[in-house]
């Protein structure tokens, strides 16, 4: 029951050409607080998806409320847990699977902290919910970090606790697992190397300087990783739409990172076409 759905859902997701996957993330208010430049959502979802993503992450408020009018532009991810500012380490169960069936969603969406106190039963929902999609024909897209505090602060880069991460989500059925960059190609191959699964980043923070995230998603690519879903490096852009474009030459055009420059140079003073 299900596997046709899933599938043909999954092919949604994922570039037909590429077979990657190009998310942006906007479901970080309640996670991290009110960031000014997501005001007014409406408008940023608008930029986002004029530069043409794979996806979008967001919570079901924001779906129901803003991107009735992007449907079948950009895949519909809908995130199923979050933390808090006052909680970073532990992500609570916030949305139903059939509450993402009856929006629409391409796919369903937890966060999950491994290598704290919290794993097990952080792990436990994850499988519950891998299941409960599975039943209804929606893949599943786990957000994988080891940050627990049971790991030393000067571990939670090692690319050993990443591929345990990744390699949970596998076993418990997910099908894609967004996670952490380790900071080389060669130690995120190994990441990738761990599990059958498809393997995405996060943006994670590296600063401000698009260049260098160019730089980490051609090494992504190289890698073997399936692609990115990034939020603040794309939504704090002065303009959304060209650095979309610019992550798409490089995830689905095969891209090198001087030529993604000189094409977000020419683009990034451009105004959106909304």
């Amino acid at each position: 029951m299900g596997v046709l759905g899933k599938e043909i859902r999954m092919n949604r997701l994922m570039n037909q050409e590429s077979g990657k996957l190009l998310a942006v993330a906007v479901d970080q208010a309640m996670a991290r607080g009110i960031f000014e430049e997501l005001m007014p959502i409406d408008r940023k979802l608008s930029e986002i998806v004029e530069g043409g993503p794979d996806a979008i992450t967001m919570h079901k408020g924001i779906a129901d409320t803003c991107f009735r009018k992007h449907a079948g532009k950009a895949g519909l991810i809908l995130k199923a847990s979050t933390f808090s500012p006052w909680q970073p380490n532990y992500d609570t169960w916030v949305t139903e699977v059939d509450e993402a069936v009856r929006l629409g969603a391409d796919a369903i969406s937890m966060g999950c902290i491994v290598g704290g106190d919290d794993q097990p039963e952080q792990l436990r929902n994850l499988g519950i919910i891998s299941g409960q999609a599975s039943q209804n024909g929606l893949p599943t897209i786990a957000h994988i970090y080891p940050r627990g505090n049971q790991i030393p602060e000067d571990e939670k880069g090692d690319w050993r606790h990443v591929a345990y991460a990744v390699r949970a989500g596998a076993e418990l059925g997910i099908d894609i697992v967004k996670t952490k960059y380790t900071g080389d190609p060669d130690s995120f191959h190994k990441v990738v190397s761990s599990t059958p699964g498809k393997v995405v980043v996060a943006g994670g923070d590296i600063g401000n300087n698009v260049e260098d995230y160019f730089q980490m998603v051609y090494d992504v690519v190289e890698a073997g990783g399936a692609g990115i879903t990034f939020g603040r490096i794309v939504w704090n852009n002065q303009n959304p739409t060209a650095i979309v474009k610019a992550f798409k030459n490089i995830i689905h055009e095969n891209g090198t990172v001087n030529e993604t420059i000189e094409l977000y140079n020419e683009l990034i003073n451009q105004p959106a076409n909304l």
